[in-house]
């Protein structure tokens, strides 16, 4: 019999093999016979607590068969199998202790006949099961299976991953929050930031448990919760986040305006983390413990509140806060501190160096808050009466202003100034000296011409007391290109570039004055005519360094070389309509520059030629005078005698003479008086026949000086 078993037992391992468990050979071999059979449902659903217990139903009642049997509970097989195992979770023969698969060793047996307790729940013990009975005491086959029954386990939320409880974080930089938790059903994930849920924010966001921020503020620091929650329970952690930055100024100092010798409080408070904070306070860009007048005076609180007792005016200025914690750029605030005191002069130099036969200044440093009304100058000990001196004034700085120098400004100065406070008194005398003003004894050519790659040397030299150092700058961009000034005050360039070209300016200077070149010539002179007018442009050329003014040169393509006339342009226009000119007559426009330095070169000359009369009838009808001939002036004792003889051939009656006459360079006049001394004048005489009037005659040159 045993051997027969025996036999069963190793043939169905054999051929099925689905257990390795230590029972008796015949054991395995009824488990493999007898693996089909009916189902016979008890429950579906078997729902229980983590660490709770649970007991699967599985009944040992016997079949009505109506078959009588002596033992109620026959001899039978109890198996208990889940769903995915290769193996049963626990097997029970007769009165033989049960097999248990390692997985439940110590948490499952069988409790009212057939039915599954399980101890010590999971959430790994969840899924289906099914019972299986077989009846080992029939003569046929049988086994009795139970419906599968899922085992559900429930569990309050367990976190798994949590943030510290606090962080650090620099400003600026990307922060990532991970929390996460188990249970069943599967918990929620919620964030909060101080009690207020987290919304969708274009820098912040949530995704399956986890916070990113893409850019930490000051404003991201907090109290942040992980709520995790199911419908067995909820979990809250909680992260303290700190951002790391520069501090943040909460009160900022404002301007103050006080009276001499109170005391000052400028405020700044800021707030930081770390709050290491310390602070620095600064006058005018200087550290005010590096300030002479005020190192041992101030002292800063540690709110950082900067204190200032004893105002005197040098407090005056704007202050700037700033407090560090050592982290990135520290912020700054300002404040302008106003101390209202009586007018002042301050620090006044012992000489005072005028240039001679040039405007000057004798300053007087006055500090005066509110401002000064007037100040009061001496000189040599006298009160200073600007009428004695024409040219001299005192400007609204309170300072003397003199239009030319002479020895009338050398003397011993003083000044004192006044406000609405009064004043703090006299000023330290100063001394006025003249001394020549620098003048150029070589001075170099507007316009030069060289090949490039050349050597070309620009002279400029200058005389002045005392002597003037000689310094050369190109008009607009700086070149890239070297250039020397030599011992001389030459200017050298070698080799010569392309770079080198454009305007060049030689500047003397010493400590009277400093003196510049004269302008350069105007250049693209145009000149659009009329009848009896043109409209003459130009652009204007390098000034020298001072305001230049421009003179329209015209006369007629016919005449000399000494009937130039002149018409002055006013100030910054580079135009100007010339009127009063003859139809269908050729002119030469010229533009001359000049400066408080003098007068530049001439323009090029330019040739039009005016419009004549539209109705050509009317012109070859009126009537032509010839000029006077042979002009010419000689002097006597009783004045100038002028001398000329008729026009030849006359047509048209001759009713007299128009004599006109222009001083220096002048426009020409009707003369109508004498010619006075010391003047230089040209005459020219036209012929008059009532209203018409001829052609000039030639001009005489008529010197009066005497």
């Amino acid at each position: 019999m045993l051997l027969v078993l025996t036999v069963q037992a190793l043939a169905c391992f054999t051929a099925d093999s689905p257990v390795m468990l230590s029972l008796p050979p015949w054991y395995y071999c009824y488990l493999c016979a007898f693996s089909s059979g009916t189902s016979q449902g008890v429950e579906a659903v078997v729902r229980a607590g983590v660490g709770g217990t649970a007991e699967l139903s599985c009944s040992l009642t016997p079949p009505s068969t109506g078959a009588t049997t002596p033992n109620l509970f026959p001899l039978h097989v109890v198996e208990w199998v889940r769903l995915g195992y290769n193996v049963p979770i626990l097997i029970k023969f007769g009165v033989y202790a049960p097999r248990v698969h390692p997985n439940y060793k110590g948490r499952v047996s069988l409790t009212r006949g057939a039915s599954l307790l399980v101890e010590g729940l999971s959430l790994e013990d969840e899924g289906w099961f099914e019972c299986r009975i077989l009846l080992l005491d029939r003569t046929t086959d049988e086994f009795r299976n139970g419906t599968w029954t899922f085992l559900s386990i429930t569990a309050p939320p367990v976190f798994i991953k949590t943030p510290p409880t606090f962080v650090e974080v620099l400003q600026g930089d990307s922060l990532t929050l991970s929390c996460g938790a188990h249970g069943n059903p599967r918990p929620t994930v919620i964030w909060n930031k101080d009690e207020t849920p987290i919304e969708k924010h274009e820098k912040m966001a949530v995704l399956n448990g986890t916070l990113s921020l893409a850019t930490v503020t000051r404003e991201t620091s907090g109290m942040y919760k992980c709520q995790v929650s199911n419908s067995e329970g909820n979990l809250t952690h909680t992260t303290q986040l700190q951002v790391k930055g520069p501090p943040l100024i909460i009160i900022a100092p404002e301007d103050t305006t006080l009276n001499i010798s109170q005391d000052a409080v400028l405020q700044c408070q800021a707030e930081a983390y770390p709050s290491n904070l310390t602070y620095e306070w600064w006058k005018q860009g200087q550290n005010v413990y590096h300030i002479e007048f005020l190192k041992t005076r101030v002292k800063i609180l540690v709110d950082g509140t900067l204190l200032i007792p004893s105002l005197v005016p040098e407090d005056t200025g704007n202050y700037t806060c700033i407090p560090t914690n050592g982290l990135m750029t520290s912020p700054s605030a300002s404040a302008h501190l106003k101390v209202k005191h009586p007018a002042r002069v301050g620090r006044m130099p012992r000489e005072t160096y005028l240039p001679t036969g040039m405007g000057g200044v004798i300053f007087c440093p006055v500090q005066a808050e509110p401002p000064m009304i007037f100040v009061n100058w001496t000189k040599d000990g006298n009160n200073l009466n600007l009428d004695n001196f024409p040219g001299w004034l005192v400007n609204a700085e309170g300072s003397v202003f003199i239009a030319t120098a002479n020895d009338n400004a050398v003397g011993m100065y003083t000044c004192t100034a006044y406000n609405s406070y009064g004043t703090m008194g006299q000023s330290e005398p100063t001394k006025v000296i003249l001394q020549d003003p620098p003048s150029f004894s070589v001075s170099p050519r507007a316009e030069y011409l060289q090949e490039v790659g050349g050597e070309l040397v620009i002279p400029c030299e200058a005389d002045g007391d005392p002597s003037p150092n000689i310094t050369w700058s190109k008009v607009g961009p700086i070149p890239r290109s070297p250039y020397t000034v030599l011992s001389n005050g030459s200017l050298l360039l070698k080799p010569l570039s392309k770079d080198h070209q454009g305007a060049w300016e030689c500047l003397a200077t010493n400590r009277v004055a400093t003196v510049g070149t004269s302008p350069h010539a105007a250049s693209s002179v145009s000149v659009s005519t009329g009848m009896n007018q043109a409209n003459v442009s130009w652009e204007p050329g390098f000034d020298g360094g001072y305001t230049q003014k421009f003179t329209v040169w015209v006369k007629q393509t016919s005449r000399g070389k000494h009937e130039w006339g002149s018409i002055s342009v006013p100030t910054s226009k580079s135009h100007l309509l010339v009127t009063g000119l003859l139809a269908g007559t050729s002119y030469q426009f010229s533009v001359l520059s000049q400066n408080k330095l003098g007068s530049g070169p001439f323009s090029e000359i330019t040739s039009v030629r005016t419009q004549g009369h539209l109705v050509l009838s009317l012109v070859t009808s009126l009537p032509t005078l010839n000029p006077p001939l042979f002009l010419s002036a000689n002097r006597t004792v009783l004045g100038i005698v002028l001398q000329w003889y008729p026009p030849e051939s006359q047509a048209t009656l001759l009713t007299g003479y128009v004599l006109q006459a222009r001083r220096d360079r002048g426009q020409w006049v009707i003369l109508n008086s004498a010619v006075k001394a010391n003047q230089s004048e040209l005459l020219v005489l036209m012929s008059r026949s009532n209203k018409l009037l001829s052609e000039p005659s030639e001009s005489v040159n008529v010197n009066t000086t005497g």
